[in-house]
């Protein structure tokens, strides 16, 4: 059962008292300037996109955890002056790897993180969540690998939610490159058979991961640096929601112009994968729809009270570095080829998916698509598309299924090994000033 709207507040309060050297500054009964209930100052005017009425219900809870952080994994952050980061992250993974229970004089806080972590709810299917993962091989395997750098591109498109990036040094081409491998990796190695069981792969990611925001809240609050009225929390559980729930957003949004209100089985599949995997990242259920209007209501709900604002110091830098970086493991012939492809694709895809062909408003914001760029998107979307459609029958066929998953398999595992290793660290002294928030 979600939590009423008062124990969701109720909750974010909490953190002042039980982080008080976080949050004790923050003011959680005033929204911050990044919230705003008047539609036409957000990033998103439409408040009832295709007949889907976002309700007060809907904004309420996200003007809540628009100032909600993560209180299990902030503790364990806030641990930082004791223990050093780098211990912090050894003792997680091997947690992750072997238990709390083989973390010698573990703090309570890790074991509190561990077990907020491991408490499956029963609102998930875990049957149907391995299913999503087999199914997403096929898209992890083809279309990742040339999509993830403008998904990742379109998560700085407003200096309210960016601006933690910008803290943390991503502004340099090779942190860029970094971010977006690391990115990738983690859900790359989540669609791995087993990777999201309890001592997997993905688990053990996923745990990193949510340290990692929380070192960068940790270090972002101390540094004085950052305004809570202006921004309120950074890296709030609703601007985790573009980076997790995105594609089956837009696959419901897809169904719901198309007239479909019921998702089919494997698009159903599809859909607990990413609410698992959010879980697991820390998002409450209140965010974690199920149904295609669900989906898009909680969606409309957060990008139409997120206060529309473009800062070229920092949204502008973000992209520029990001589109700028050298992703592949080394610069032979094959990588700098395939680097220039990937390039002109993710443009091109930015440019069609998250700025709906708005060729302008994307070359103010430092991406230019070219003919050259369109050319190669629409050769390279040929190609994913036929080889996606050619596994998509293989895996429906008996015979070939298991051949199939085989194959994909492997290309995703060679796809981590070109990913390279992802740390998954926030280094407070590599933090960079940022103008927007002084």
């Amino acid at each position: 059962m979600s939590l009423s709207i008062d124990q969701v507040r109720a909750k974010v309060a909490s953190q002042k008292t039980l982080l008080p050297a976080l949050y004790g500054a923050v003011d959680f009964d005033a929204a911050p300037e990044r919230f705003t209930l008047d539609a036409s100052k957000a990033v998103v005017r439409d408040r009832a996109p295709l007949g889907v009425a976002v309700t007060q219900d809907d904004l309420d809870r996200i003007q809540a955890y628009t100032m909600l952080g993560d209180v299990v994994a902030d503790a364990y952050a806030a641990l930082i002056p004791q223990y050093g980061f780098r211990r912090l992250i050894d003792m997680l993974v091997a947690a992750c790897e072997h238990g709390v229970e083989a973390v010698a004089s573990a703090p309570p806080q890790l074991a509190a993180f561990i077990a907020d972590m491991e408490a499956r709810p029963d609102w998930i299917d875990m049957d149907l969540v391995r299913e999503g993962a087999r199914l997403e091989l096929n898209v992890m395997a083809h279309l990742a690998p040339f999509a993830i750098r403008s998904a990742f591109v379109a998560t700085f498109l407003n200096k309210y939610s960016a601006l933690p990036m910008a803290l943390t040094g991503t502004l340099t081409n090779a942190s860029a490159a970094r971010r977006v491998n690391e990115t990738a990796t983690f859900f790359t190695t989540t669609v791995l058979p087993g990777a999201l069981e309890r001592h997997g792969a993905g688990f053990k990611a996923a745990a990193m991961v949510r340290l990692m925001h929380s070192m960068v809240r940790f270090n972002a609050l101390r540094s004085g640096r950052w305004d809570a009225s202006v921004y309120g929390v950074p890296i709030p559980q609703v601007d985790q929601m573009p980076a997790g729930l995105i594609p089956i957003y837009l696959m419901a949004f897809k169904m719901l112009r198309q007239g479909r209100r019921r998702f089919t089985a494997q698009e159903r599949a599809k859909v607990e994968l990413a609410r698992y995997r959010c879980f697991l990242l820390g998002l409450p259920r209140d965010l974690l729809a199920d149904t295609p209007e669900g989906i898009v209501r909680t969606m409309t709900a957060r990008d139409s009270t997120l206060r529309q604002g473009f800062d070229d110091q920092t949204c502008g830098a973000l992209i520029r570095a990001t589109l700028a970086a050298y992703l592949p493991p080394d610069r032979s012939l094959p990588n700098r080829l395939h680097d220039r492809v990937e390039r002109r694709f993710a443009k091109a895809f930015f440019l069609r998916h998250f700025m709906r062909g708005d060729r302008a408003a994307a070359a103010r914001m430092g991406v230019e698509v070219g003919l050259a760029d369109r050319l190669v998107f629409t050769v390279v979307a040929v190609g994913v598309t036929m080889r996606m459609a050619a596994f998509d029958v293989a895996l429906q066929v008996p015979g070939l299924r298991r051949a199939a998953d085989a194959v994909l398999e492997r290309r995703v595992r060679r796809l981590l090994v070109r990913y390279g290793h992802a740390e998954y660290v926030t280094d407070a002294t590599r933090y960079r000033p940022a103008q927007a928030a002084a």
